[in-house]
C-alpha cells in the first residue's frame, strides 16, 4: 500500500502470500497477457491469444532474476525488451537488449501497429517513461512494505491522473485504473 514493488533486495515474492481467488482470477482473466510463460501454462491459459498487450517493456534487474533460474525468454508470448547499460548481448533470441533511450524507443513503438506496451519494471525505466504513460494499472496489496524499490524512480516532478477504474477483492486487493488526461 504504500507504493513499493519489491522489497530492498529486490525480491517481491511476499506479495504472492495475499492473492486471493477472486483476485488472481480477475488477473488470469483480464491480465492474462502480463502472466509469465510459465504461469500462463500452470494457469491452464498457455493457448489465450493477447487482448491487452503485444509488447513488454523490462529493465535489467527486472529480467535478471529469471535469467538466474534458466528462464530466457520469460514471457514468449509478448515481444520481449530489455533496456540495459550494461548487457549488451540477448542470451535468447525472442528478447532484445537495448542501450536506446526508453523514451525515444517507446514513442517509436507506439507508432506501430499492434497491442498495448506493458512495462514490467523496474522503478528507473518507470521513471524515465512516466512522459509515455497513458494508462497506468496498479494492483495493490494489503500489505505495508516499509521501504524497498518505490514504483517510480524519479525525480519529483507531480503528475496528475484521473481514476478510471478500481475494483476492490476479498482480501483487501485493489485494482487500480489510472489514465492520463486528455490534452
Amino acid at each position: 500500500m504504500d507504493g513499493f514493488i519489491a522489497a530492498p533486495d529486490g525480491s517481491f515474492d511476499f506479495f504472492f502470500q495475499h492473492v486471493g481467488q477472486g483476485f488472481l482470477a480477475h488477473l488470469v482473466c483480464e491480465y492474462a497477457d502480463t502472466l509469465s510463460t510459465p504461469g500462463r501454462k500452470a494457469l491452464g491459459v498457455d493457448d489465450v491469444p493477447n487482448t491487452r498487450f503485444d509488447t513488454v517493456l523490462m529493465g535489467r534487474g527486472t529480467y535478471i532474476p529469471g535469467l538466474e533460474v534458466g528462464l530466457t525468454s520469460p514471457y514468449a508470448h509478448l515481444r520481449q525488451i530489455v533496456f540495459s547499460r550494461s548487457r549488451t548481448e540477448s542470451p535468447d533470441a525472442a528478447v532484445e537488449v537495448t542501450s536506446e533511450d526508453p523514451l525515444t524507443l517507446v514513442r517509436k513503438l507506439k507508432q506501430e501497429d499492434g497491442l498495448g506496451i506493458w512495462l514490467c519494471g523496474g522503478a528507473d525505466l518507470a521513471g524515465q517513461l512516466l512522459p509515455e504513460v497513458d494508462e497506468l494499472i496498479v494492483k495493490q496489496y494489503p500489505i505495508v512494505a516499509g521501504s524497498g524499490i518505490p514504483m517510480f524512480g524519479a525525480d519529483f516532478a507531480h503528475r496528475i491522473l484521473t481514476l478510471t477504474d478500481s475494483q476492490v477483492f476479498d482480501g483487501g486487493n485493489l485494482v487500480l485504473t489510472y489514465t492520463k488526461p486528455a490534452g
